[in-house]
């Protein structure tokens, strides 16, 4: 039997365990910042909402309860600027990187048809394709793409690495594109609350689709606006059509949010104060770090949104992993996000308030 991890790429992260162990051996301790992954508490609201339905014995379904469906549409309307979302409208998943690895086998795709991401991205648009047997694109200019085949583009904006954030235009292009040739828009927007130096915008925007949501899909996640990663909830939002046929078959592989993640998710997306005061910490973690890394040299490109700092010293980016690395700071080599990010580094200001402290001292000397 033909082993499937064939088709894919070697896992990034683990290239990085030496530069780790070096990191570590640091005699302060290892500064993390190569991982994007909460470090501060769960909201007390969502860990009450959490305990308090931990009493759930049956099954939960796919389409999730008329309560989360609820708190879904209501934030699709009242956070990105959607009109007459419904139930048909939004999806449950765990997680949204299981969605973006999945999706297009469980959209039927598969030889002969081609999936199509940034050319800097986030690595699973590719293993998605590559799982299905799909061919992979990367691309500069969505609407510069070549239609034939292609089956589904990925936007990603706020993006991951660079956070680099999409203008209005850039967007209605995209879309205009897609539908013109059939093609299923796909917009991974799970940073569109950390938005710094822009305002990060939705496909679903009526400024930007017209106020329909045909061919058009939007990925959202609690993980880095509520500290939900561990929880893994997260959700799609667009064409009711398209994931109709998803939910049809997400029943089927019994893709199920867990149903104290579900009262979770309806907790914090009915709170907006504890996603102000996280994106204050963020901003003095991000200041902080940009300042000491400026200072030592470092040349920062994008990085409007997100949580990263897309960061270059004109080097090749494993020189750069290794001398932080000296430091007792890890951060990602760029090279991981595609050969384009070789001369590049991602920095996560996603480490405590400790941590950050220690690395701007490092940086300093």
């Amino acid at each position: 039997m033909p082993a499937v991890s064939a088709r894919l790429p070697v896992f990034p992260w683990d290239r990085l365990e030496p530069y780790k162990a070096t990191a570590a051996a640091h005699p302060d301790g290892i500064v993390d910042l190569s991982v994007g992954t909460p470090v501060d508490p769960v909201p007390e609201l969502v860990q009450a909402a959490l305990s308090a339905a931990t009493d759930t014995p049956g099954y939960p379904t796919v389409w999730g309860t008329a309560a989360l469906r609820d708190a879904l549409t209501g934030w699709v309307e009242r956070r990105l600027g959607a009109t007459g979302a419904g139930h048909r409208n939004v999806l449950p998943l765990v997680g949204s990187k299981e969605f973006v690895a999945a999706l297009p086998a469980q959209l039927g795709l598969g030889p002969g048809d081609r999936v199509a991401f940034p050319r800097l991205a986030y690595p699973t648009y590719e293993v998605g394709a590559r799982l299905a047997g799909a061919e992979p694109v990367a691309y500069d200019d969505p609407t510069e793409l070549d239609p034939a085949g292609l089956k589904l583009l990925w936007l990603n904006s706020p993006s991951n690495p660079t956070g680099r954030v999409l203008a209005k235009d850039e967007l209605r292009a995209a879309v205009a594109w897609a539908r013109e040739h059939g093609v299923l828009l796909v917009s991974d927007e799970c940073y569109l609350e950390l938005g710094w130096t822009a305002e990060p915008v939705s496909v679903l925007h009526p400024d930007i689709c017209g106020g329909g949501f045909d061919g058009l899909i939007a990925v959202h996640s609690l993980s880095k606006r509520s500290n939900l990663a561990g929880y893994r909830g997260a959700f799609a939002a667009g064409d009711a059509e398209v994931l109709g046929e998803l939910l049809t078959v997400r029943k089927h592989c019994g893709l199920m949010v867990p149903a104290p993640v579900q009262a979770a998710t309806v907790a914090a997306l009915g709170d907006d104060d504890h996603v102000a005061e996280q994106r204050e910490r963020y901003a003095r973690r991000r200041t902080a770090l940009r300042e000491a890394l400026e200072a030592y040299g470092f040349r920062i490109e994008h990085s409007e949104a997100s949580l990263y700092l897309w960061s270059t010293r004109d080097e090749p980016c494993w020189d750069t992993v290794g001398a932080l690395a000296e430091l007792g700071i890890l951060v990602a080599p760029g090279d991981f996000y595609g050969p384009a990010g070789g001369r590049h580094v991602r920095i996560a200001f996603t480490a405590t308030d400790e941590r950050v402290a220690a690395a701007v001292r490092r940086l300093a000397g």
